[in-house]
């Protein structure tokens, strides 16, 4: 394999896009929860983590200003596996909560920059052959980032657990590890990434002109005939997921007398870490190749179902906390390939409403919008999960699946879109 050939760093450097992100949106959920955080504060303080994906429009111009994309890479790769590191040594420290917290909003800050630059830096060192010929790949890397992180990693942390030294010592050692890892990757890109003629900084363009292009593609987007309907349904398609997906393993995790199914951690990274990955996989593929067939418009509502519908199997399972793990796992599959199959509808739509003048850089605003969408209901589930218990609260998911269904009657969609 040559040093230039794409399958030397599209894989790995999409694997590497994908790690830190799941680090802050899961690894720290399950290591604050199993550190004896509250589910109110758990939900409410990892889900301000969410706020640099959302705002990463806003300095995401001046990424191609300042520096190179190859130099971006490399240099949050490093503070991202600083980070880690940091992480590692702070859990066993009395004040553990408020210092991880700080090294996490860095790493999500780092992460955020990181996927700007390799997303950029995939358009600057492929063809534009090699880069629809690769775009299943870097999905596919981007994927085993999730199952390694989601689930081995937890499943090693649940290992650890069981030890003599106890679940502080544990999650340090996790976090150690995710650490070498991600810093052996950066020392891997330093050498191996190429130099494209294209990545380089914008010289000619100064940040005042920049800034006013920046406010005039801002403008464009919310002057888009359609746009309150729009931004109704990237803010509540997903809202039972956005919080169902904080409170999905405090409740695996609690005890059954506290209404949860008292799993262990090691449980919950095979169930939700890989059971519930290859759920969402599966369904995410079938969703694309259904839309690819007969358009978005003609699966729009069988889609709408899928997401809303399985959010059930958390109402059972809060009523029959002594299922048995195989139908746990049958239970999260199902759930979450429905969410796989379901958010499908989700990201086309994006791209149908992005198209246009600007497009990229339209659709990195929507994708701000999505984030914000999970942001901010997530942040209120725990203390709704806290007032209400997990059976009321699985209750009131099913109940907010009506803003799902009400927004997306009012779309208007073109039935020629998304056929082949």
């Amino acid at each position: 394999m040559k040093k230039d050939s794409p399958w030397a760093w599209v894989p790995t450097l999409y694997f590497a896009e994908g790690l830190p992100y799941i680090a802050v949106m899961t690894l720290s959920l399950v290591m604050y929860k199993r550190m004896g955080i509250s589910n109110t504060e758990v939900a409410l303080y990892t889900g301000w983590l969410n706020l640099p994906w959302v705002i990463k429009p806003l300095w995401s111009p001046f990424i191609d200003l300042m520096r190179t994309k190859r130099w971006w890479i490399v240099t949050m790769q490093l503070l991202i596996g600083a980070a880690l590191a940091g992480i590692a040594f702070l859990i066993p420290a009395d004040h553990f909560f408020q210092s991880t917290l700080a090294l996490f909003w860095l790493m999500a800050f780092a992460s955020a920059t990181h996927d700007i630059a390799a997303d950029g830096f995939y358009m600057l060192g492929l063809t534009p052959h090699q880069q629809a010929l690769f775009v299943g790949i870097r999905s596919t890397f981007y994927r085993l980032a999730t199952i390694a992180g989601q689930g081995l990693l937890i499943m090693f942390a649940g290992y650890l657990e069981k030890s003599a030294r106890g679940i502080p010592f544990a999650w340090s050692m996790t976090f150690l590890l995710l650490s070498g890892l991600f810093l052996a990757v950066f020392v891997y890109h330093t050498f191996v990434l190429p130099h494209p003629k294209s990545d380089r900084r914008a010289a000619t363009l100064s940040a005042s002109s920049l800034w006013r292009e920046f406010l005039l593609t801002f403008r464009s987007f919310f002057q888009k005939e359609g746009i309150g309907v729009a931004l109704l349904f990237m803010l509540f398609y997903r809202f039972p997921e956005a919080q169902l997906a904080k409170m999905g393993i405090p409740f695996l995790l609690d005890p059954v007398s506290e209404g949860g199914l008292g799993m262990t951690t090691e449980q919950i990274g095979f169930t939700q870490g890989t059971v519930g990955i290859i759920g969402l996989t599966i369904g995410g593929i079938l969703g694309g190749i259904a839309v690819s067939r007969h358009g978005l418009k003609h699966w729009l509502w069988p889609m709408v179902w899928a997401i809303s519908l399985p959010d059930l199997v958390y109402v059972y399972l809060s009523y029959f906390p002594e299922t048995s793990l195989l139908w746990v796992n049958v239970c999260i599959f199902v759930e979450q390939f429905g969410y796989g199959f379901g958010f499908t509808a989700y990201m086309m739509y994006l791209i149908y409403f992005s198209r246009g003048t600007h497009s990229t850089a339209h659709y990195a605003i929507c994708t701000a919008f999505m984030a914000l969408g999970m942001m901010l209901p997530g942040m209120a589930a725990g203390w709704l999960q806290e007032q209400l218990g997990y059976q009321l609260f699985f209750i009131w998911i099913m109940v907010c699946c009506v803003a799902t269904f009400a927004v997306t009657a009012l779309l208007k969609i073109d039935p020629e879109f998304g056929k082949k």
